[in-house]
């Protein structure tokens, strides 16, 4: 296994080390405190929507275990923690009063951070949408992004004087295409109008957030955090490799192109522009504000190949053969050089900030033995893109920190608790957590070792 000690040589003195979560996935406590029910609690509760209809109304009970939660974060070494915060908390309806109680909880998640030591990185938006506003369109409708405005406004009012850096949106890719075309994520939506309306008005919402939070904390580095696709053609032909170019503007063009460059890409409005909401005067301009920072979630790459069926629309494609031979317990292709590409694919064709990547792990269901968590693919899988990252750093790009998702194991959306990407075991029937040989590693590797297991119930 590589030193990290040594391994932690190939990054720079100021690089920053740490783990994420997200509210929904380990807060529990749905009801707790005058919150209000999200488009996940509703979509978990549905029959066949989420694996043997778990949901989020325990998670990880990290509402009520936040401090021993943030001493977990403080032991393991790491030091910034990358967390959501929860709109239905703050704002239950999403529009309307404000709920203190909630604005409190977030008040004593980021006064412990400071007082550990730890950075602080927020993401407004990780999914969780008030169910209130569901009912009138969700983020199919334009009046979502004035209501997510307002949000953002409230919490970096209370919360943005401590905070290191903030984030409007987690992988609008999700809320977006997963949510509304695939139907796979709340609200399970599978129309393409919806997904267009859906794809607008929230890169609307991201522009009108950061005008809000720098009209609060002009000073406060805010940016977004994209789970940009790897793309590969399935073959080297002509038609494969047209085929993965109109891919990359459907995955990644159409959130990375308003916002870095002010325009959608031509090719896709080309094939469903005219299926796209109103573009109103002033929206590109609103969506390009120029970002302090974007957030890169890699986890595995996408390989595609032309659908020549009469019925595909735009971008057209069908999936290809993997390459790898390695898996996650998830069933994702493990191919860390496709990290490095991307990365440098996407710098060639936009002129970007500064990158952190907010999310990179693997799903490793192994269970504990022995009081031990022995997780060595998810251990391998973090020290090959890391040496990636040290890589991509060595050619200049400006890569200035990696957060390991995740903290813990957690509700892992559709998947429910059968899906573990934690390096730190969660047995969810004790809440008991236990520091998994990657946890170890991770925490060493940020400059700290930890002695023995923690746990806690």
């Amino acid at each position: 296994m590589t030193d990290p000690r040594i391994f932690a040589e190939r990054f720079p003195g100021d690089f920053v080390f740490g783990v994420a979560t997200a509210a929904f996935q380990i807060e529990g406590a749905t009801k707790a405190d005058g919150r209000k029910a999200s488009i996940w609690d509703a979509f978990s509760n549905m029959p066949g929507r989420v694996y043997g209809r778990h949901n989020g109304d325990i998670a990880c009970d990290h509402y009520n275990r936040l401090e021993q939660d943030l001493d977990l974060i403080k032991d393991l070494g790491v030091e910034a923690y990358r967390f959501s915060i929860a709109w239905p908390r703050i704002i239950p309806e999403g529009t309307g009063p404000v709920n203190e109680k909630g604005l409190d909880f977030y008040d004593r998640l980021v006064d412990g951070l400071k007082a550990r030591g730890i950075k602080a990185f927020a993401t407004l938006y990780h999914w969780d949408l008030p169910l209130m506003l569901a009912g009138d369109g969700g983020w199919t409708a334009r009046q979502t992004a004035y209501a997510f405005q307002r949000y953002a406004k409230t919490a970096i009012a209370r919360l943005g004087d401590r905070l290191d850096a903030v984030a409007t949106f987690n992988e609008p890719w999700c809320s977006v295409w997963l949510s509304h075309l695939y139907g796979i994520h709340a609200p399970g939506e599978r129309n393409i109008d919806a997904a267009l309306h859906a794809l607008h008005f929230t890169n609307l919402a991201h522009g009108l957030g950061v005008s809000a939070i720098r009209s609060e904390r002009p000073n406060l580095p805010v940016g977004l955090v994209l789970n940009a696709h790897s793309i590969y053609p399935g073959s080297d032909s002509a038609e494969d490799e047209a085929t993965a170019d109109r891919a990359f503007d459907f995955h990644n063009g159409v959130f990375f192109g308003p916002v870095f460059k002010g325009t959608y890409p031509e090719r896709f409005l080309s094939a469903l522009g005219h299926r796209m909401p109103k573009i109103e005067a002033g929206d590109m301009e609103t969506i390009a504000q120029p970002l302090d920072w974007w957030g890169l979630n890699y986890y595995t790459p996408m390989r595609v190949s032309y659908d020549p069926s009469e019925t595909a629309i735009f971008p057209a494609t069908i999936d290809a053969p993997t390459v790898a031979d390695t898996r996650t317990d998830i069933g994702w292709e493990v191919y860390a050089p496709a990290l490095g590409d991307l990365i440098r694919k996407l710098n060639a064709v936009y002129t970007l900030p500064d990158c952190y990547i907010t999310e990179n792990g693997a799903c490793d269901n192994t269970e504990v033995a022995n009081g031990e968590v022995n997780d060595r693919m998810r251990l391998d899988y973090i020290v090959d893109h890391l040496g990636v990252t040290a890589d991509l750093i060595g050619e200049g790009y400006p890569v200035r920190g990696y957060f390991a998702w995740s903290l813990m194991d957690n509700f892992e959306w559709a998947e429910g608790y059968r899906m573990r990407f934690g390096i730190v075991h969660v047995d969810y029937e004790t809440q008991v957590r236990t520091v998994k040989k990657s946890g170890h590693w991770y925490g060493a590797l940020a400059g700290h070792f930890p002695k023995g297991n923690h746990r806690a119930g």
